[in-house]
């Protein structure tokens, strides 16, 4: 647009009706911070700098927002024309515009804010107003129109008369201003309202009543404009974002066997053919590659997963699995550990900062930490790397094609060479010779009519 524009992030509530002691705009919606979700809809937008508003817990949402927005403080919370007067000394000079929105406001649309900001530098208007029509508009500002149709006062909720309250346009809080008009008309607000606040609502009509235009548009989509002012409110934002972003799988090509049931956030990728069961939650920067069959119960933090991979009931958190590989149920992957392509881990297996190569096994029953294990090795069910002496963990390394037997203790740093055998029972405390046999147990002794003697005794 070749336009110089500011975005103003009213940030410094303190969200009584949440009941919490962390600040509103920190509480997570599909993963991310609530205003994690605004800068993200504005950094799509054509914005040349991002201004934040902090109060309650100043400190907290500063150093979350540390290098990505200026914050200025409220110290006291006097009403939004207030919060936006802190950033006075920001603005004030500066020839362009600014977008002032609320820092709870996480389903808002970057393409909605994008048109809003085209539409109010295209009309020339002093102020716009983003609007929206709701079923039920209680608790927000109403809307009130002139006979021909232009918006001529913005009234809320605790100052509206009945009739005022029965207007089902309602002021979305997002609003487009040019710089200069703004600042001057914040000099002219008062605190005369039922609340006792200095309302940025009352620059609507200060401008008009100077002449100058004021624009309104009404968005499409409710929805974008929920404010999260409770936790009933954040749960339905976390259900309305969440649904967004199970939709935008499925039309991507994944198959989403009981969306009511399955959990991916904002930013994690699934390729085409997966199919997602029920209890499949997905977080953070987690990648799932083409034709997997995740689920059910399955949880992945962070994880890469390749192609062609079947997990079930399974928790994996910092891992990368190659692919081919199938694991669970009841599989425990912890950060560090690297599956390579076609590997099997079983039932009750948990893997810790290990790399297990391509084709090797852990089937069932077994620890394995601090490990590097090479390709199309066999671990027996039971197995326990023992990896921490109290003090250090060391590394336990079994080279390509070995065979560790069942319930085997390999005592770290210890290697088993190059297709050596293990046997099944053994104590492995040092290394063990390419292709040769470790057998480290008690010798067994049978004693004869012992049971019987016994019970008589």
């Amino acid at each position: 647009m070749g336009v110089d524009m500011t975005a103003l992030v009213l940030a410094a509530g303190e969200g009584k009706r949440m009941r919490s002691r962390t600040a509103k705009v920190l509480h997570k919606v599909n993963g991310r911070a609530m205003i994690d979700h605004v800068l993200s809809a504005l950094a799509l937008c054509p914005i040349d700098a991002v201004l934040v508003v902090t109060g309650h817990d100043a400190e907290s949402v500063e150093k979350h927002l540390a290098g990505r927005a200026v914050c200025v403080r409220q110290t006291e919370q006097l009403g939004t024309a207030h919060a936006v007067m802190q950033a006075r000394e920001l603005l004030v000079g500066k020839p362009g515009h600014v977008i002032v929105l609320c820092g709870d406001t996480p389903l808002l649309r970057a393409s909605t804010l994008q048109d809003f900001v085209q539409r109010h530098v295209e009309s020339g208007a002093a102020a716009s107003v983003l609007t929206a029509e709701v079923p039920n508009p209680f608790g927000y500002g109403r809307i009130l129109r002139n006979a021909m149709g232009q918006i001529s006062k913005i009234v809320e909720e605790a100052d509206a008369d009945p009739a005022t309250k029965a207007i089902r346009e309602i002021n979305a809080g997002i609003y487009c201003f040019q710089i200069p008009p703004l600042l001057s008309a914040l000099d002219s607000i008062t605190t005369d309202n039922e609340q006792g606040e200095y309302y940025l609502t009352d620059v609507i009509p200060i401008m008009l009543d100077s002449g100058l235009p004021v624009a309104a548009k009404k968005v499409n989509d409710a929805e974008e404009i929920l404010g999260v002012n409770n936790r009933r409110q954040l749960a339905a934002a976390e259900q309305i974002m969440r649904q967004r972003t199970l939709d935008g799988l499925m039309d991507a090509g994944v198959t989403i066997i009981d969306p009511a049931h399955t959990y991916v956030q904002a930013g994690v990728q699934v390729g085409q053919d997966t199919v997602l069961y029920p209890g499949t939650i997905l977080e953070g920067e987690t990648v799932i590659g083409r034709d997997c069959q995740i689920g059910p119960g399955v949880r992945l933090i962070d994880c890469h997963v390749g192609d062609q991979c079947r997990l079930e009931q399974l928790l994996a958190i910092e891992s990368v699995l190659g692919n081919g590989v199938t694991a669970g149920p009841f599989t425990y992957l912890r950060p560090g550990t690297r599956l390579g392509d076609e590997v099997k881990i079983g039932g009750f297996v948990e893997v810790k900062n290990s790399r297990v190569g391509e084709k090797s096994k852990i089937p069932h029953l077994s620890y394995v930490g601090d490990a590097d294990i090479g390709a199309g090795v066999n671990i027996g069910a039971g197995v326990i790397v023992v990896n921490y002496d109290g003090k250090t963990k060391h590394r336990t390394i079994i080279e390509d094609g070995a065979f560790v037997g069942c319930n085997v203790n390999l005592v770290a740093p210890v290697t088993v060479g190059r297709g050596a055998y293990v046997a099944a029972g053994s104590t492995v405390t040092r290394d063990v010779a390419p292709g040769s046999l470790a057998i480290a147990r008690a010798r067994q002794e049978t004693k004869k009519d012992w049971a019987r003697k016994f019970r008589h005794r």
